[in-house]
């Protein structure tokens, strides 16, 4: 059985790989207390989440999302654990991308949220690893499953009362990332001793536009998706009316909707050797049913 130091095991990532490990014994760090690691495994999920608000002091983020991040890896470091797993994020890297983001793209987060879990890969990756050590960054995309309340809950709110999505012209594409998935990788990288240390990109398969987003959440309510093409000329000068008239759609909104974020998990897969236990699809269908029963 394996012994784990978890931190962050309140949030919605942290509970659910509870669940996901269930044979594993899980030790939970307490905000405040010292770092005693006397486990087998460190997995770091604690971590200040993007404010899409931008009402959070932009210090907080280096506080908990870089410095937290030091101490624990150095109290890892000076432990007897084997495996340290972290998780940053895609923001790390770029909040923008043109094609398809890979591992190998050079970082260059504009947001203090990119910029602090930047920093912290960056400081784990400066030390030299034991050799009898592994360390994981996990970079996930948009994390979704059954009671997360993140964004797809938001759209969802709006498709569910049957409000034509006006939008249907568009044809972007984003990846997103099932927690069963998430959980499903972390357990093969503690299991699995031939997998290499280093960054890892995680995502569902394929990538899916919003369209096909209100598809799946239509037929969560077993309704038709009411998708509505009004041209994008249309569509973009009620946009820039909305930047001086303070509408719900002004044209950075307009951007966030429309605009691809495309996130390879060729690596992960490559080396995991195993194929992801649930689609796109399948797991966006499951987070959207989950929604239906607290509506």
């Amino acid at each position: 059985m394996n012994t784990i130091f978890l931190t962050g095991g309140s949030g919605f990532v942290g509970l659910n790989l509870i669940k996901y490990l269930e044979s594993s014994e899980f030790i939970n760090y307490q905000r405040g207390a010292a770092f005693e690691i006397n486990q087998d495994i460190v997995i770091h999920l604690a971590g200040k989440a993007h404010d899409l608000k931008k009402s959070s002091n932009p210090n907080e983020y280096y506080k908990v999302n870089t410095e937290l991040t030091k101490k624990v890896f150095d109290a890892f470091l000076d432990s007897n654990a084997k495996v340290f797993i972290t998780l940053s994020s895609v923001k790390a890297v770029t909040d923008q991308i043109e094609g398809e983001l890979t591992e190998e793209y050079i970082p260059n987060p504009i947001t203090h949220y990119g910029k602090s879990k930047l920093q912290a890969d960056q400081y784990i990756l400066s030390k030299e690893l034991p050799r009898n050590k592994r360390v994981y960054i996990l970079r996930p995309c948009m994390i979704h499953g059954p009671g997360n309340k993140g964004n797809l809950n938001l759209l969802y709110k709006i498709v569910s009362k049957s409000v034509p999505w006006p939008l249907g012209a568009y044809e972007n594409k984003r990846s997103f990332c099932s927690i069963e998935n998430l959980c499903f990788v972390i357990k093969e990288l503690i299991e699995r001793e031939e997998i290499p240390s280093g960054i890892y990109n995680v995502a569902d398969d394929l990538p899916l536009s919003t369209s096909e987003l209100i598809k799946i959440i239509a037929n969560s309510h077993n309704k038709k998706a009411r998708l509505l093409n009004l041209p994008k000329s249309l569509i973009k000068l009620v946009s820039k009316m909305g930047d001086y008239l303070k509408l719900p759609l002004d044209s950075e909104r307009l951007q966030k909707l429309t605009e691809s974020y495309i996130v390879s998990n060729a690596k992960i897969v490559t080396a995991i050797g195993k194929p992801l236990p649930i689609s796109s699809t399948q797991g966006l269908l499951k987070t959207f049913l989950s929604f239906s029963k607290h509506v």
